[in-house]
């Protein structure tokens, strides 16, 4: 089962321990792509380990001396670049994340650095495609939307009403019968009073009413 995961010289004990570990946390849909395992020099007891999947990037460390593994992972989608660094022992590699957040692990096998750099931007790269449809959709989506809601021409079916001619006729019945001569003469001279100012205007506007209503 683990055979897949050992063609670059990586730790078999430890790899078969990583392998263990991730079946228990993978997900539905989820596939192990790459295992990358730390060779420390002199002394490579508890070695660090990298697991790449199909949506994640999972770093390990040994804890109670081995008895134990702590594990932090990162979804590819958060993954904003990743590095690698060759030194003259081994090679450094490395996420970064849309929050600011940095993993590594040093003291890698510069094979193994060079396939996790290398599945590492494949899977970028997919993730990039993957978001890039989804705003395509988004916008599709929102162009329908936005033609769902645009007005529909009424139908033959429906009536329009662009005018109202009836009231254009209340307006213009007839011409308004000729006022008295008597009221005539009396409005006359309320408006003399109040042009001489012997009346205020509030007085001429009562006035004024009142002789309007007794016709």
């Amino acid at each position: 089962m683990i055979d897949k995961f050992l063609t670059d010289e990586q730790d078999p004990k430890a790899v078969e321990k990583i392998y263990i570990r991730l079946t228990d946390l993978l997900t539905t849909g989820e596939e192990i792509l790459y295992i990358a395992v730390q060779k420390k020099p002199l002394v490579n007891l508890l070695p660090d380990c990298i697991a790449l999947t199909n949506k994640r990037v999972l770093f390990f460390t040994p804890a109670n001396l081995g008895l134990s593994i702590k594990f932090v992972d990162f979804v590819w989608k958060d993954i904003i670049d990743v590095y690698t660094k060759e030194e003259i022992i081994g090679a450094i590699f490395s996420v970064k994340t849309t929050g600011g957040a940095e993993m590594g692990v040093d003291y890698l096998p510069k094979v193994q650095a060079r396939k996790l750099y290398q599945y590492a931007q494949e899977r970028k790269e997919a993730e990039r495609e993957a978001r890039r449809q989804r705003d395509l959709e988004e916008k599709r989506a929102e162009s329908g939307a936005m033609q769902f809601e645009t007005p529909v021409a009424p139908s033959a079916s429906q009536p329009v009403y662009q005018q109202q001619p009836v009231i254009d006729i209340t307006h213009h019945e007839e011409p308004a019968a000729p006022k008295p001569d008597e009221l005539t003469e009396k409005l006359k001279k309320l408006r003399s009073l109040f042009d001489n100012g012997l009346i205020s205007q509030e007085e001429y506007n009562q006035k004024k009413l009142e002789l309007l209503n007794d016709l």
